[in-house]
């Protein structure tokens, strides 16, 4: 039976690096990217990232909110048929995506 032992850390208050992690550090930084040892991982090729899903497995929590929306729009929504909540956090979530996006590419 293996015993699991946590550790809490605050990132805020760290411990100072020890001579030798500042010495690890300068080497790795000052290193050329040639250098670098890639044979035990492949490489990410341009076909890797066109199949790439954001997200694939992030679940995120959900919140109990209480809104208030047009009547015209929560008819629209339950027309759709079943789920007209996860449909409106689609339409939501997809808005915020695109915003992220635009601001990230200025």
């Amino acid at each position: 039976m293996s015993k699991i032992v946590h550790y809490e850390v605050d990132l805020n208050n760290l411990p100072p690096l020890t001579a030798e992690q500042q010495a690890e550090l300068k080497a790795l930084a000052t290193m050329p990217d040639e250098s670098i040892d890639y044979s035990d991982i492949p490489a990410l090729t341009d076909a890797f990232w066109n199949n790439a899903v954001r997200g694939k497995f992030y679940r995120p929590t959900k919140t109990s909110t209480t809104v208030r929306i047009d009547s015209d729009v929560m008819l629209w929504l339950k027309s759709k048929g079943k789920g007209y909540q996860t449909r409106l956090n689609e339409i939501l979530r997809k808005a915020m995506v695109e915003e992220i996006d635009e601001s990230h590419s200025h």
